[in-house]
């Protein structure tokens, strides 16, 4: 089906063409050549062997109004440069700083939005050899190395990222399944770390570092087997989604460590991970060359789209194409501004003026907003798809749903209790989701609120949220004694089965297919930790429907635009970025935008020198 459409868009034999440019609803995306970021001599990298390019944005609210940087890896090297995106053409020649490193390369990284200037920045950068670095490009310093004797972790770095609300907490996971929580206040020590066991449950336990004074790192959580491939936290930063080698997604209430919920890929390991914009669904890639849709209130996969002919890199939401459309009035205990307000905090500062423009469109009868998600993903295979999640997706029973064009379902679950539906006016696709009436976040808006009012909280969880935001902290009591307070969570529903012990012997290839999967997957779930989960008994359960029990998406667009695979895809305001493992970032203008780009600036595009 989906090579019949690409085949009619533009014929067989531009499948295998690069495309640079693509038309959705909403218009024309556009590749800009001339604001491309690579090596400053723009020549292809050897990525054989090397680690996937990756890339971190941060603003420094720069009075000049170019406050964008960028800091991307390419193989042993480290750029951070001035980003132009569609106002102006790159000058790869003045980069603000470049690293090269010996004996090991950059895998990931992550700025502070918290305490990012123009004068500083604070950027973690993760290690092929297991180190953290914290670093200032701006000023060119280097101030912490953490790790630094791997007496920690020997492995590779995953996933680095800064706490949301901290100025000092971060949280890194290794390919070795182990994820460690940092203060950049405190050292590593000369020895190797004991640990105290704070809490076990369903193939995950997290231990306190055992010492007479405080050091890092502060938690060691294990989390399923073989790597931990990618985390994300929730845009209020109190739910942490992980996702292993071992093909499970795990949902953690970060503040309580407590499991949230659980979900299996349909085979192989699971990649990326990524949460929409009010924290209510988790989209989840791999190496099923699926995109699955899980709902964090329903515990349950509500969607998968079929699109990528590979493995599945990463996957991200369009905060900006998210639409918002009208439902029915609710009550809320507040006036109409800070209702808005609240209903529109997402998480990322840079989608707070469009989010909040999309407010105004609907401040009338005080109606509050329902959302048609827009998501993305690009694999090894080098396209880029784009998807919409809309409401015959998410409640495909009621009587106000439609069929849209791009979307098969089949046999889908009956929506939850209490879901209300809106219709769409825009003219090509009908859009919509529910207002979440019934969902816990929005229901305690009455009530003390946390960072987004998007997930269900308690008040000691919101008391040890606070604790961790505290800059410059330690390890927190409040994380320890919420812990302890709470006791192990039970999740009879959403438990693992049995697994044998067994070592994996390649980490990223597929060891199952869809042959092999039985059909024989009617069992009791059980609640045994530290087990090796059997694929043939999950498939047909909660963890991992059938195929043909949930509906499934087919992409809005689905490019080639790359000649090596694609590992980046974020979405800005003015535009989607996307880079390649040949080292090259690329900007597509969003509609309408690509004039901002004049053919001056274009034209005057220097040739990049060799710094």
């Amino acid at each position: 089906m989906l090579i019949s459409k690409m085949a009619a868009e533009g014929g067989g034999k531009e499948m295998n063409e690069i495309k640079t440019q693509f038309t959705t609803r909403e218009g024309v995306y556009k590749l800009l050549t001339h604001s491309e970021y690579s090596r400053p001599n723009r020549v292809p990298f050897n990525s054989q062997g090397s680690n996937p390019v990756k890339v971190s944005f941060v603003n420094v609210n720069d009075q000049s109004g170019n406050g964008d940087r960028i800091c991307f890896n390419v193989g042993r090297e480290l750029y951070f440069y001035i980003y132009k995106g569609v106002r102006k053409a790159a000058d790869l020649s003045k980069p603000i700083d470049k690293r090269i490193y010996k004996g090991t390369q950059p895998t990931c990284h992550d700025f502070n939005h918290l305490t990012a200037t123009a004068e500083s920045v604070s950027l973690l950068v993760g290690f092929s050899a297991g180190q953290v670095q914290l670093i200032d490009p701006i000023k060119k310093e280097t101030s912490k190395l953490f790790n630094e004797e791997r007496l920690i972790d020997k492995s590779r770095v995953t996933c680095v990222k800064w706490v949301p609300g901290s100025e000092s907490l971060f949280l890194v996971s290794h390919a070795s399944g182990n994820m460690y929580l940092y203060n950049v206040e405190h050292t590593c020590g000369t020895t190797a770390p004991h640990y105290q066991l704070l809490k076990q449950g369903e193939n995950y336990s997290v231990h306190t570092c055992k010492s007479k004074s405080t050091r890092n790192p502060l938690l060691k959580w294990t989390v399923g087997e073989g790597a931990l491939n990618e985390f994300a936290f929730s845009p209020d930063g109190k739910f942490l989604a992980c996702v292993s080698q071992d093909g499970f997604l795990r949902v953690f209430n970060f503040d309580a460590v407590e499991l949230h919920g659980t979900m299996k890929s349909y085979f192989g390991g699971l990649l990326c991970v990524c949460w929409s914009p009010d924290g209510k669904y988790i989209v989840a890639g791999g190496e099923d060359d699926l995109v699955t849709v899980w709902s964090f209130l329903d515990c349950r996969v509500i969607a998968r789209g079929h699109g990528h002919k590979s493995w599945v890199s990463v996957v991200a939401f369009d905060h900006y194409t998210t639409s918002v459309e009208e439902s029915d009035p609710m009550e809320f205990s507040g006036s109409d501004e800070d209702f808005q307000d609240q209903m529109i905090h997402f998480g990322r500062d840079r989608a707070n003026s469009t989010q909040s423009r999309l407010s105004k469109r609907n401040s009338t009868d005080s109606r509050p907003v329902s959302v048609t998600y827009r998501f993305g993903s690009v694999g090894q295979d080098t396209q880029l798809c784009l998807w919409d999640l809309t409401e015959d997706i998410l409640f495909p029973h009621l009587p106000l749903s439609r069929t849209r064009t791009h979307t098969n379902v089949m046999n889908a679950t009956s929506p939850p209790a209490g879901a209300t539906i809106i219709t769409n006016t825009s003219s090509n696709t009908t859009n919509g989701n529910n207002s979440g009436a019934n969902t816990p976040g929005i229901n305690s808006l009455s009530t003390a609120l946390p960072r987004s009012n998007s997930l269900p909280h308690s008040a000691s969880t919101t008391a040890t949220a606070n604790n961790t935001n505290k800059a410059g902290g330690g390890i927190g009591s409040g994380i320890m004694d919420s812990a302890i307070a709470t006791g192990v969570s039970k999740f009879a529903t959403l438990s693992l089965h049995d697994r044998k012990e067994r070592h994996h012997e390649k980490d990223h290839k597929r060891n199952h297919s869809m042959g092999h999967i039985s059909s024989k997957s009617s069992d009791k779930l059980n609640l045994l930790t530290k087990t090796k989960s059997d694929p043939a008994k999950t498939l047909g359960t909660l963890l991992c429907p059938r195929m043909e029990d949930v509906p499934l998406l087919e992409p809005l667009i689905c490019k080639k635009i790359a000649h090596e695979r694609l590992t980046v895809l974020i979405f800005l305001e003015d535009c989607l970025v996307t880079a390649c493992q040949e080292g090259f970032i690329c900007t597509w203008a969003r509609p309408g935008k690509v004039g901002l780009l004049s053919s001056q600036n274009q034209a005057s595009s220097p040739s990049g020198t060799v710094v």
